[in-house]
C-alpha cells in the first residue's frame, strides 16, 4: 500500500533527489541538506543546528511525518536528530527543516545532498480525553520508571 503526499521544492532545494525508501523494506524516506553548492554548514561538538530540506509536503489528514535521526550519523559521528521524533503534522505546509545536534567529540561538517535524517510517515487516531474519577486497576499500578525491573 502507498500514500500520495504532495511535495513541493523551494528554490533552495532545486536539483536535489527526491526522497526515498533507500530499499524495499525501508520504513523511512532519507532527507538531504539544502546547503549551498558552495556552501558547508558546520556544527561544533555540543551544538545544533536547523538544517534546511528545501522542500515543503502536503500530508493526508489522518496522518503524520515523523523526522528520525539516521543511524549511520548517530554511530560514526554522534549526530542525531535533537527533537527526535520531530513531527510534521498534516496541516503544516512550511518547509520541513531538521534540527541535528553535535554529540561527538568532532565538528561535524555538511554539505548540499548529505542524507541528514528520515522521515516516516504514519496514520494518527483522533483522539477524545474523557475526565473520570478512577481509572481501572492492573498489575502494575503506579508503577513509574524501573518498576517493572532492568
Amino acid at each position: 500500500m502507498s500514500i500520495r503526499i504532495d511535495l513541493k521544492w523551494l528554490a533552495h532545494g532545486a536539483g536535489l533527489p527526491l526522497p526515498r525508501q533507500q530499499t524495499a523494506g525501508a520504513a523511512g524516506l532519507d532527507l538531504a541538506a539544502a546547503i549551498g553548492a558552495d556552501e558547508t554548514l558546520t556544527i561544533a561538538p555540543g551544538d545544533f543546528a536547523m538544517v534546511p530540506t528545501g522542500l515543503a509536503i502536503a500530508l493526508p489528514q489522518g496522518y503524520e511525518a515523523q523526522i528520525r535521526p539516521r543511524s549511520g550519523l548517530a554511530a560514526r559521528h554522534g549526530v542525531t536528530v535533537l527533537n527526535s521524533p520531530g513531527t510534521v503534522d498534516a496541516d503544516y505546509r512550511g518547509e520541513v527543516k531538521i534540527l541535528l545536534i553535535n554529540h561527538g567529540r568532532d565538528a561535524f561538517v555538511l554539505r548540499r545532498g548529505d542524507r541528514i535524517a528520515q522521515m516516516v510517515v504514519a496514520r494518527v487516531e483522533a483522539v477524545e480525553l474523557v475526565e473520570i474519577d478512577e481509572l481501572d486497576a492492573t498489575e502494575r499500578g503506579e508503577g513509574g520508571h524501573g518498576s517493572t525491573g532492568r
